[in-house]
Protein backbone atom coordinates (compact mmCIF):
# COMPACT_ATOMS: atom_id res chain seq x y z
CA UNK A 1 0.00 0.00 0.00
CA UNK A 2 1.21 3.14 -0.83
CA UNK A 3 1.20 6.59 1.42
CA UNK A 4 2.05 9.94 0.38
CA UNK A 5 2.63 12.45 2.88
CA UNK A 6 3.47 16.53 2.53
CA UNK A 7 4.92 18.72 4.93
CA UNK A 8 2.84 21.51 4.74
CA UNK A 9 4.72 23.38 6.89
CA UNK A 10 7.47 23.38 4.09
CA UNK A 11 5.09 23.12 0.86
CA UNK A 12 4.83 26.63 -1.05
CA UNK A 13 2.31 25.30 -3.43
CA UNK A 14 4.50 25.29 -6.72
CA UNK A 15 1.99 22.78 -7.83
CA UNK A 16 4.81 20.62 -9.74
CA UNK A 17 3.38 17.80 -8.35
CA UNK A 18 0.31 17.94 -9.68
CA UNK A 19 1.77 18.10 -13.40
CA UNK A 20 3.69 15.14 -12.61
CA UNK A 21 1.07 12.79 -11.02
CA UNK A 22 -2.66 14.69 -11.63
CA UNK A 23 -4.15 11.75 -9.94
CA UNK A 24 -3.02 12.07 -6.61
CA UNK A 25 -1.89 15.64 -6.33
CA UNK A 26 -4.22 19.04 -6.95
CA UNK A 27 -4.23 22.33 -6.20
CA UNK A 28 -7.84 23.19 -4.29
CA UNK A 29 -9.98 26.61 -5.06
CA UNK A 30 -7.61 28.41 -2.99
CA UNK A 31 -4.48 27.97 -4.78
CA UNK A 32 -3.56 25.13 -1.75
CA UNK A 33 -2.49 21.78 -2.37
CA UNK A 34 -4.59 18.68 -2.03
CA UNK A 35 -3.85 15.17 -1.93
CA UNK A 36 -5.11 11.45 -2.03
CA UNK A 37 -2.97 10.14 1.12
CA UNK A 38 -3.19 6.51 0.05
CA UNK A 39 -3.31 6.16 -3.41
CA UNK A 40 -3.56 2.69 -5.67
CA UNK A 41 -0.91 1.15 -5.99
CA UNK A 42 -0.58 2.06 -9.71
CA UNK A 43 0.08 5.39 -8.82
CA UNK A 44 3.18 4.21 -6.86
CA UNK A 45 5.52 5.98 -9.86
CA UNK A 46 3.72 8.73 -10.55
CA UNK A 47 4.13 9.91 -6.83
CA UNK A 48 7.61 8.87 -6.69
CA UNK A 49 7.76 11.43 -9.52
CA UNK A 50 6.47 14.19 -8.12
CA UNK A 51 8.31 13.82 -4.82
CA UNK A 52 11.45 13.66 -6.98
CA UNK A 53 10.11 17.39 -9.15
CA UNK A 54 9.21 18.95 -6.25
CA UNK A 55 11.24 22.25 -5.36
CA UNK A 56 11.05 21.95 -1.50
CA UNK A 57 11.62 17.97 -1.48
CA UNK A 58 8.21 18.30 0.92
CA UNK A 59 6.91 14.77 -0.31
CA UNK A 60 7.38 11.21 1.10
CA UNK A 61 6.21 8.52 -0.67
CA UNK A 62 6.28 5.18 1.40
CA UNK A 63 4.94 1.40 1.06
Amino acid sequence: MVKVTVDMDVCQNHGQCVFAAPDVFRLDDDGRLAYVASPDDALRDDAEDAADVCPLQAIRVEG
